[in-house]
């Protein structure tokens, strides 16, 4: 064995790369570890109207800990995605000293569930999330089932597209347990609008109250209260003087009485 030229070079060979190995991961480490090499910086980024800096620099101190190249960059992102308000966090190293946070923050599209004090909120990604807000933030109102906000916010562009023609908007949108649509508008007047179905599609039935709106309901010079516009060929007024009117368009005719919703 030891008269073997290619076993004796074989031999050599591993104990130079085991060598070379050993040497390069204690350079490695000296320069990890290497005082020479100090986390002096850690910026943000991103446009922050929520997180202040106590919080910032409470989350720094907390996860920045090490050298330029030995800080956990996945413990900083978790540290500041902890913070409220914060809903994406990207994390890198800016050579020589520095570490870079960009956060986004969540952008309140509406306040969520029935209890106005509540303190989740939606965003525009139609995320649910936990979030202070002031009183004076004036906010629509969504409430559905659980998993249903994407949904709701999905939906809510579409309603405001559907009533810009009249000036008004959704101040609150409301799915039910049996997914029936109801949205409240900026008037103060309620609209009904059912479930989803095949034949008539919710926002067909509201692109029907807002084209009939200015010869039926804008011309009545009365509070409105409740609109149903579950009917196929119409719509049902709840009016505070009046217990129930029916109202079609005027090239239909116009009908008053009492009436059930299909």
């Amino acid at each position: 064995m030891w008269d073997n030229p290619d076993f004796l070079n074989g031999c050599a060979n591993a104990l130079y790369a085991l060598a070379a190995t050993a040497l390069i991961y204690a350079g490695a480490h000296l320069v990890i570890h290497s005082p020479l090499l100090p986390l002096r910086q850690l910026a943000l980024q991103g446009d922050l109207a929520h997180v202040t800096r106590e919080q910032a620099e409470g989350a720094a101190r907390a996860s920045a800990v090490g050298s330029f190249f030995s800080v956990d960059l996945d413990a900083v992102r978790r540290a500041f995605e902890a913070l409220p308000w914060v809903r994406k966090v990207e994390v890198r190293r800016l050579w020589p000293d520095r570490v870079q946070v960009a956060i986004e923050e969540h952008v309140a599209l509406a306040r969520w569930g029935s209890d106005t004090k509540a303190k989740r909120v939606v965003n525009t990604y139609g995320e649910v999330f936990e979030g202070e807000l002031s009183d004076a933030v004036r906010l629509p109102q969504f409430a559905g089932p659980g998993g249903s906000a994407e949904e709701l916010t999905r939906r809510y562009g579409a309603f405001r597209q559907a009533l810009a023609p009249l000036g008004l908007d959704p101040r609150q949108v409301l799915l039910s347990p049996r997914y029936a649509w109801q949205i409240r508008l900026s008037n103060g007047l309620t609209l009904e609008l059912g479930r989803d179905q095949l034949k008539e599609p919710v926002l067909e039935r509201l692109s029907r109250f807002v084209a009939f709106y200015a010869q039926t309901l804008g011309s009545l010079n009365r509070k409105l209260d409740y609109v149903d516009l579950r009917y196929p060929n119409g719509f049902a007024l709840r009016v505070p003087e009046i217990m129930h009117s029916v109202t079609q368009p005027k090239s239909m005719g116009t009908k008053r009485g009492k009436r059930e919703a299909a």
